[in-house]
């Protein structure tokens, strides 16, 4: 499936951060993206974060980039609040979205696959590297944003 192009207002995100590469994220010894998750879960982040708004979603936001793929960058396991120290603004702008359904980890880990080969085969689009994020709509469902030019 094609991703599709939409404009997205900037927001903002509150929750748990590491500091992570690719390169990590594909060996289980160094990995930092399950343990952040499951210290969002286990600690209920979404259930006690200060200033949550009406938006029910949970969000995985990657910001922080050192260069592009192949450098280090953040991620912000959260959720949308309206205000308070330490949020992370998702920026404005245009985002190619990429949507999936399926069984968890392997959804999100496919579908960044998906979207590593989609810009490798269209070259003409550049990547912002800037502010991504992902949009969970519930346990099987994923919405990723990638900011492009």
């Amino acid at each position: 499936m094609e991703p599709v192009r939409r404009h997205q207002q900037a927001f903002h995100v509150a929750g748990l951060a590491v500091r992570t590469t690719n390169r990590d994220e594909r060996d289980p010894a160094t990995s930092r993206l399950p343990k952040l998750w499951g210290r969002f879960f286990d600690e209920e982040v979404y259930a006690s974060t200060p200033h949550r708004n009406g938006d029910k979603r949970l969000f995985g936001v990657y910001s922080g980039y050192e260069s592009d793929v192949h450098g280090a960058f953040d991620v912000t396991a959260g959720v949308a609040v309206s205000e308070g120290a330490g949020c992370l603004t998702v920026e404005a702008g245009d985002y190619l979205v990429f949507t999936a359904r399926g069984a968890m980890p392997q959804l999100v880990t496919g579908t960044w696959q998906r979207i590593w080969d989609y810009f490798e085969a269209h070259p003409e689009l550049t990547r912002r590297y800037r502010t991504d994020f992902e949009a969970y709509d519930g346990p099987d469902a994923v919405a990723i944003h990638v900011g492009v030019s």
